[in-house]
């Protein structure tokens, strides 16, 4: 290229937030005959089994504890937790706005370093670069646009320093100009691409919500509410499932986590939703509905390949809650204990008495299930949930604690303890969940 207005001068040398946790031990309550309930079966709530015999690892009760954003409470409820994380959202916005300005800045220095350098160097990098980042992050027609003022910009650089005729000068602006044609090229496949992960997440979710609806407000003069939650970095249908049915039994419920995602985890939900509808009719125990759901994932088990067929199981705790008792039966088969919130504040953990293997593992051994029994009075409310929840990390690595998070609060109905649940766990992650959560609340008016 030509001579250009002035010369390269030379170089200088040398130039979280965790929720409040609580300062009293878990209290346990003393035996008592009265802790007995219809229908057999230890009674969690009351701290025994069998009537007394042995003491139970779970029926855990706490006091206290407050969410981020609630007034400090009274003395022996818990401390103020600390300032939450900020989230991401305004650093990604951040990130948007400078990529988006980007190719505008490749297109500035460009034309700065063709006027402020010496005749042997080329800002070709520059502008070629331009183009080429629009590309991904631009529209269509935003591309175009930074092509063409590319292409307007190497000319009128080159009219300008009298070189338009050189023959590196043609060199150059033939170069940009054919990159500029390759970038919109790669826009337009960026954007179809773009399209059908989009069809494919919509049906995706389509297929999520009708393998797994969304249960009505009101099932067997009980309140219900659901949410299901998608890890923002995953693309796949997860495995988490919920399901309600009123029966002759009463209003019986499933939680689970298939393991793995995809269709393949779909599939085993279908099975594991179907079978509990039949068998929720059905069967006469919670225990035999559990052995249903057994035999149902052993079926599909050997119709599936590669790692699943022998690594394929679901954790799931299922739940009776009879007509005209108050109290609520629960099998639990390798899945993370439901949490009993009374009207007072008073939360207790519904913690398995005996340990189990989750459902499709039956080969590994196989034993009765046993119901627990646990009293579940007017105003209380039941909480399921999957390990989405209770696996979901702040930056520091810290688990979230629902049952530290919840303790000593009181809710309305079951809707409003799911949003302000879901509100907290975004809180500690800092809007960085990376898996699927399920959240089933059941109240007793």
């Amino acid at each position: 290229m030509g001579q250009r207005g002035g010369a390269r001068r030379p170089e200088e040398p040398g130039s979280g937030g965790a929720g409040g946790r609580f300062s009293d031990a878990d209290d346990r309550a003393a035996p008592d005959p009265r802790d007995r309930v219809p229908g057999g079966g230890p009674v969690l709530g009351a701290g025994l089994v069998d009537g007394g015999r042995k003491p139970l690892p779970g029926g855990r009760e706490r006091a206290g504890g407050r969410l981020p954003g609630d007034p400090v409470p009274d003395p022996g409820l818990g401390v103020p937790s600390p300032p939450a994380p900020e989230r991401p959202a305004r650093r990604i916005s951040y990130a948007r706005t400078v990529g988006r300005a980007l190719p505008a800045l490749l297109i500035v220095a460009g034309v700065l370093y063709d006027y402020l350098t010496p005749s042997q160097f080329t800002a070709a990098p520059f502008f070629t670069a331009a183009p080429l980042v629009a590309a991904p992050l631009l529209s269509l027609r935003g591309t175009v646009l930074t092509g063409l003022a590319t292409v307007a910009a190497v000319l009128a650089v080159h009219i300008d320093l009298g070189i338009v005729a050189h023959a590196e000068a043609v060199t150059e602006l033939v170069t940009v100009a054919t990159v500029t044609v390759l970038a919109v090229l790669i826009n337009m496949l960026v954007r179809r691409t773009d399209r059908r992960l989009a069809s494919a997440r919509e049906i995706a979710e389509a297929a999520q919500r009708a393998v797994v609806p969304r249960p009505e407000e009101r099932i067997g003069g009980l309140e219900v509410a659901a949410r299901y939650e998608a890890a923002q970095a995953d693309a796949f249908i997860g495995g988490d499932l919920y399901a309600v049915q009123d029966s002759p039994y009463g209003v019986r419920l499933v939680v689970g986590d298939v393991r793995g995602k995809g269709m393949g985890a779909v599939t085993a939900v279908a099975v594991v939703i179907g079978a509990f509808r039949e068998a929720a009719e059905h069967e006469p125990t919670l225990e035999a509905v559990a052995e249903r759901l057994e035999r149902a994932l052993a079926r599909e088990g050997t119709r599936r390949d590669g790692l699943d067929a022998f690594e394929g199981f679901t954790t799931a705790v299922l739940a009776e809650v009879p007509h005209g008792d108050a109290l609520v039966r629960v099998v639990n088969r390798g899945h993370p204990p439901p949490l009993l919130l009374h009207a007072d504040g008073t939360l207790r953990t519904l913690e398995a008495p005996d340990s189990a293997l989750p459902l499709g593992m039956g080969e590994l051994g196989t034993w009765p299930d046993r119901a627990a029994v646990v009293p579940f009075p007017g105003g209380a409310t039941l909480l399921f949930y999957t390990d989405g929840l209770s696996e979901a990390r702040d930056p520091e690595g810290r688990f979230y604690d629902p049952a530290a998070r919840l303790a000593g609060r009181a809710f309305r109905d079951p809707d409003a303890l799911l949003d302000t649940l879901i509100k907290d766990v975004h809180r500690h992650t800092g809007d960085g969940t990376t898996d699927d959560l399920a959240l089933l609340a059941v109240q007793r008016p």
